[in-house]
């Protein structure tokens, strides 16, 4: 009889397992369904470039395989270099780089497995109906719907995140229930995720910190070090030490300094102090926490409902978390709670790492970082679904009847809000649109002037600022001698003519002081000014062997 009771306590067990594993596939196939929509709306409009960002993300993956010094160096020293190594494959193709769709393509299967993921973290917790709820607030978010359909890295730290709870809440319940092998293969997965995610984005880092502690916990209460969880938590410890290291090792390496990135030339700090005119009030939130905590959650409240509903939204996810704790306090909930983690993350980027976010409610009422915002898209999901859950099994006490029609409710309302919010332009496509309104328009006349040179012929400039002109002409970066080519660059700003048969000035960059500094053996071909920017003068070198002088070593 005990046989048969076990026999069948595992066979419930698998069928539960199996059921599931398709509610997850299902909603990764409706993830799929809505990825292809929204990149379907986005690609004729040309909204896939709209991010100087995404444009920027886009060129550093190809300059490492199309520049004159073609390697992992072109990785740089302040973006960390996952997203770029991912969209290397991507950008390699021409017109892939051009259209933007090199960047489309893995953020759109970053987004089908945050959806798959969202739902089946909810599962753990959660009936069906909490993970549904969870689910379609994420997914149908239209500002992620949007920014998966671009090479900026949400999508893909937002799906780092969302596995990482995943896989740490499938460890500990393992460890709980004394399962130390499936344990073990849990944690590896998650050091896997987590290593991504160290090499995605600087909160990779206090995240890991972070579920490394509630890992050492679970496994330190499961008395598991002899097992093969133990052994899986040591390599799981050298792993997530020795990541960090080897970024500061790199920029000590190539750049000279190991803290390259938060003190180098294209540091937030260098730019804040480049772009903060003497004797102008500072950003709000600069050295306060608070004000700058607000600034954060309100540009995630925006990102995700309509402004009236913000406050709403708020308050609705506090009671959510609360009724998490009260409700699910024995079913290892330390991993949902972490979803909370951006908002001291960000609330200290802004108070002291230079990082402002601007918002149009609030002064001075415009654009900038609000997408930092969607990293609580997770955290408003998922307690929504808490809360909705709670709710229904309280109405099933008092009133079994319309515990359903609650449940409609709150599913219809989640839909019905993200269309509101759709038809009044979601928050990170609405700063797209701002701050490429003058960048646009220019590159689109620089490239045309660019398609107008001869095809032959090495060219001098400054890529960085607008490197969209080039991309959008086609033009090959292994044709520019630029400021990555660390062996071009300086002889070729020595003597301009001698260095490139054409020469590409910008208002007050390296080559218009170059330029004036050495202008013998150059002739104005053409001049390209836009409202908002600066305007770029376009030189042919009369030198007789233009573009052959400086060769690569």
């Amino acid at each position: 009889m005990r046989s048969s009771a076990s026999s069948r306590t595992l066979t419930e067990a698998e069928t539960e397992r199996r059921g599931l594993r398709h509610e997850t596939l299902f909603a990764a196939m409706l993830a799929t369904l809505l990825s292809m929509a929204a990149f379907a709306y986005c690609y004729p409009r040309g909204m896939l470039l709209l991010y100087g960002d995404a444009v920027a993300h886009m060129h550093i993956a190809r300059r490492v395989v199309d520049s004159l010094n073609p390697g992992f160096r072109q990785l740089g020293s302040v973006w960390l270099p996952l997203p770029h190594l991912l969209l290397i494959p991507f950008v390699a193709p021409m017109s892939w780089w051009q259209s933007g769709m090199a960047g489309a393509i893995p953020s759109m299967m970053f987004y089908v497995l945050s959806v798959a993921g969202l739902y089946r973290l909810a599962r753990f917790w959660l009936p069906p109906a909490g993970g549904v709820v969870a689910a379609l607030f994420f997914g149908l978010n239209p500002g992620l719907l949007y920014m998966q359909t671009t090479a900026m890295t949400e999508p893909l730290f937002l799906c780092e995140v969302i596995w990482s709870a995943l896989l740490l809440t499938a460890c500990l319940r393992a460890l709980s229930s004394g399962r130390h092998r499936h344990a073990a293969r849990m944690l590896m997965g998650l050091g896997l995720v987590l290593l991504a995610a160290i090499f995605t984005r600087y909160d990779g880092w206090v995240l890991t910190f972070l579920e490394w502690l509630i890992v050492l916990r679970g496994v330190w209460r499961a008395r598991a070090w002899k097992s093969e969880a133990g052994g899986a938590f040591v390599l799981f410890t050298v792993a997530m030490a020795a990541a960090p290291l080897l970024w500061l090792i790199w920029n000590a390496r190539q750049f000279g300094d190991p803290l390259d990135f938060m003190r180098g030339p294209y540091s937030a700090k260098a730019i804040d102090a480049r772009t903060t005119k003497p004797g102008s009030p500072h950003y709000p939130g600069w050295h306060s926490m608070p004000v700058a905590a607000l600034y954060f959650l309100k540009a995630a409240e925006l990102g995700a409902v309509p402004l009236r509903w913000t406050n709403v939204l708020l308050w609705l996810t506090l009671g959510g978390s609360a009724a998490a704790v009260f409700g699910w306090r024995k079913k290892c909930l330390l991993p949902a709670l972490l979803l909370w983690l951006p908002v001291p993350f960000y609330a200290y980027s802004v108070a002291w790492g230079s990082v402002p976010i601007f918002i149009p409610p609030w002064w001075p009422h415009s654009w900038y970082n609000t997408r930092y915002g969607m990293e609580m898209l997770p955290g408003f999901a998922l307690f929504l679904g808490f809360l909705v859950v709670w709710v229904t099994r309280q109405m099933e006490r008092r009133w079994p009847s319309l515990a359903p029609l609650a449940l409609l409710a709150a599913v219809c309302l989640t839909i019905v809000d993200c269309s509101a919010l759709m038809r009044a332009r979601p928050l990170v496509l609405a700063e797209a649109v701002a701050n490429s309104r003058t960048r646009i328009p220019f590159e689109q006349a620089y490239a045309r002037a660019l398609n107008q040179l001869p095809q032959e012929g090495r060219i001098l400039a400054w890529t960085s600022d607008h490197v969209g002109a080039y991309q959008r002409a086609g033009i090959p970066l292994k044709r520019t001698i630029n400021e990555t080519d660390y062996y071009q660059w300086a002889p070729a700003l020595r003597d301009p003519a001698k260095a490139a048969g054409f020469v590409i000035a910008e208002d007050g960059d390296a080559v218009a002081k170059a330029v004036a500094a050495h202008p013998d053996g150059l002739s104005l071909l053409n001049i390209v000014c836009s409202t908002g920017q600066p305007c770029v003068r376009i030189y042919r070198s009369n030198a007789t062997a233009a573009g052959d002088s400086i060769t690569q070593k």
